[in-house]
């Protein structure tokens, strides 16, 4: 738990940083939805906002005047306990509020946090400034992600920064780390901040595996559609193999060849594929192929957590083998709170790691992210075990 002085400029820091992310985009750019996954970033601006005003501000701050009546039914997310709200695919729709009327309700809603917090609170209400905090933090993935969506599909394929190092190359050589069999602990063990779904730390037994100390890279992905991955049914999942077939895929999202060469679109525009890089933007059923294809597998989640001491991550997110479920005792928050991770505890696949994209100060080897083993517009690679 953060001390409230500093837990408030923890606040003020991660309110900036959002605005700051958006700061290279033109005005047309903020309301673009081009598919059911991807927010605008007005909408991304508005909903973590109404975050605090929703759950802090309106049960708490006394006199609390709304911005706006129509703000929660706009910017709520999936809270069916708070109530109505605009569908996920309409928020494309949205060309009001403004903008600039999004970025006053931002002002407004920071400036009475602010008034709230300034000479202390209590321990419910630090916990429920730290848990917005941290969810705006996860809205500024979510934002870096959406722009370049946006952006890698606009016919131009304009650059947002110059500045955005996003192909970091591993420069260690690849090596197999050895985990003897054994039980060992998982899950969240600290007073730091963490979601519910890492807590019931326990114990698993593990079968004797290795794990790669290196990310699959690009060079080794393209050998792969050289050799016809893309092409060979036994490599893959039924559903898989459908999705490939359904959606004409050939290559990680946002590759392009031209003239026989492997491009990709960055944020830093379209440029030649760094075959050192880790590959990235891949879905879980091309992962799992890939390690088919190699004679390996993809670690489970308990491996990766036992044995991430002994590699670098927080490059791409990682595909692991492992199901999102609940752990042992699991229980979920009380109120519309206790729908932030528990209700999507079916049909997704837990990532590890964090990415390029993952802000400052929101990253730990416990953090469970979780997606739907077909989507790609995240910075998603993985590693191998065996």
């Amino acid at each position: 738990m953060i001390l409230t002085d500093t837990l408030l400029d923890f606040f003020l820091e991660t309110r900036q940083h959002t605005e700051h992310i958006c700061q290279p985009l033109e005005i047309e750019d903020y309301v673009v939805q081009p598919i059911v996954d991807v927010s605008p970033p007005k909408w991304h601006l508005g909903h973590s906002t109404w975050f605090f005003e929703e759950f802090i501000l309106k049960p708490h701050a006394e006199n609390y005047r709304l911005f706006s009546d129509d703000f929660a039914f706009v910017f709520n997310s999936y809270y069916e306990t708070v109530g109505k709200r605009v569908i996920r695919s309409d928020r494309g729709n949205l060309s009001r509020p403004s903008v600039e009327k999004v970025y006053e309700y931002r002002s407004y809603v920071t400036d009475a946090i602010n008034r709230l917090f300034a000479d202390g609170q209590n321990r419910h209400l630090n916990d429920l400034l730290e848990i917005g905090i941290h969810h705006e933090k996860q809205h500024q993935e979510l934002l870096i992600t959406d722009i370049k969506y946006i952006l890698g599909n606009n016919p131009l394929l304009p650059i947002y920064s110059e500045n955005f190092e996003e192909h970091v190359v591993e420069n260690h050589e690849q090596d197999w780390i050895p985990v003897v069999e054994g039980i060992y602990e998982i899950g969240h063990d600290s007073e730091d901040f963490c979601y519910d779904n890492e807590l019931g730390r326990h114990k698993v037994y593990l079968q004797p595996f290795e794990i790669s100390n290196k990310l699959v890279t690009n060079a080794e992905f393209i050998a792969f559609i050289s050799a016809g991955g893309y092409n060979n049914f036994q490599l893959w999942h039924a559903e898989g193999w459908d999705w490939v077939n359904q959606n004409n895929i050939k290559s990680p999202l946002y590759w392009h060849n031209i003239d026989g060469e492997w491009f990709y679109y960055t944020l830093n525009g379209l440029q030649k594929v760094n075959p050192e890089a880790p590959v990235t933007h891949i879905s879980y059923y091309e992962a799992f192929a890939y390690a088919q294809w190699k004679g390996y597998r993809l670690p489970t989640e308990f491996e990766w957590e036992t044995a991430q001491k002994y590699f670098p991550w927080g490059k791409r997110w990682e595909w692991t083998e492992s199901a999102y479920l609940p752990y042992p005792n699991y229980q979920k928050a009380e109120g519309a709170l206790g729908e932030y991770n528990g209700k999507f505890m079916v049909n997704q696949k837990v990532l590890r790691g964090a990415s390029v994209a993952t802000s400052k100060k929101h990253t730990r080897h416990t953090y469970r992210n979780f997606f739907q083993p077909s989507l790609r517009w995240q910075f998603t690679g993985f590693r191998l075990a065996h």
